[in-house]
């Protein structure tokens, strides 16, 4: 049943930077929620805590599609080698603002700063397999079964990221979490830029030729529309989370309980990976997005921890067949 994951592994090249990317993608599950312990540490307001949070994630929304293009225009290795020591600097300097109790202001700019230099480590590596298994004409199936791989692997960043966002801000100090992040997103991205072997080529702009934008493609709109609403649903569960288990006392179970969100995702993942399905990835998208939405009905009835915890995990079961079949489609 597992044999398509087996040809996969095998692909010359993928493990390695399939690794470097998880590695380099950790920061995504880290960082919205080290930002919220070290803002509601350093300020006592989730109100300003989820502004800032929202802020960063619409910057991210904005900048992650043009470093995409530059990536795909210059090179992968270009962009990350001159977005990783950027990035560095300015959320230094946003960890600074806040543990120094700088100016309010100063921490809006600080992380717009940061954030405008976001980039889609995950969606690097999904090209990379794109470009290696169209390279050695493997079976289309197979290109289904890396994205759901990296669906996984995305979950795996999710369980682990929480967790030791959460022990760092509570356990070490609020601004650790944030720190264990930028040593991940240092440690992964350069690994990745250095392999050049699986590096897609270049597609630079040719003058004359049509260049629409992507987003008047109807299909792409239909895709983006709920991807967008659901990214709001992700980080407003984060910050629910968080102000659940403070209000009982229980801060430390955050990152468990995130993970248990994303281990019903990486469940699905396994599963969605192995199936050929004989759908439509669109039919399977409508299909997944309204799953989506019973299961988080649920949430509207939860009183304790051990029932969150139940509620999270079966809502996780509907997220990665969504992102998978969205990346299908588009």
């Amino acid at each position: 049943m597992f044999s398509a994951y087996t040809t996969l592994f095998r692909t010359p090249g993928g493990m390695k930077f399939s690794i470097a990317g998880f590695i380099g993608r950790m920061p995504i599950s880290m960082e919205g929620l080290a930002l919220i312990f070290v803002v509601v540490a350093a300020s006592d307001s989730y109100t300003l805590a989820g502004l800032l949070s929202a802020i960063a994630e619409i910057t991210k929304a904005v900048a992650t599609p043009f470093w995409s293009r530059q990536a795909d225009r210059y090179g992968q290795r270009k962009v990350l080698l001159f977005i990783v020591p950027t990035r560095t600097i300015l959320m230094a300097f946003f960890i600074i603002c806040v543990l120094n109790s700088t100016p309010i202001w100063s921490w809006f700019l600080t992380i717009i700063l940061a954030e405008l230099t976001t980039i889609n480590a995950g969606g690097m590596v999904r090209i990379r397999w794109l470009y290696v298994l169209n390279k050695t004409k493997a079976d289309h199936h197979l290109i289904n079964t890396a994205y759901s791989y990296e669906s996984l692997i995305d979950e795996f960043v999710f369980i682990f990221g929480p967790m030791i966002a959460t022990v760092c801000a509570t356990s070490i100090h609020p601004a650790a979490g944030l720190i264990a992040a930028l040593f991940f997103f240092c440690t992964g991205l350069p690994a990745l830029a250095l392999q050049k072997n699986t590096e897609p080529p270049l597609t630079p702009r040719v003058e004359g030729e049509p260049h629409p934008a992507v987003l008047r493609n109807i299909v792409v709109q239909a895709v983006a529309l709920p991807t967008a609403i659901l990214g709001g649903f992700f980080s407003s569960i984060s910050i629910c989370v968080v102000s659940f288990t403070e209000v009982r006392n229980a801060q430390g179970q955050t990152g468990i309980l995130l993970a248990l969100w994303a281990g019903g995702s990486a469940v699905s993942a396994i599963i969605f990976g192995v199936v050929k399905w004989k759908s439509t990835p669109a039919f399977r998208y409508l299909v997944t997005l309204f799953s989506l939405t019973i299961l988080a009905i649920p949430f509207l009835f939860v009183t304790s921890i051990p029932l969150l915890a139940l509620v999270l995990f079966i809502n996780g079961l509907a997220i990665a067949p969504i992102l998978i079949t969205g990346y299908a489609i588009v």
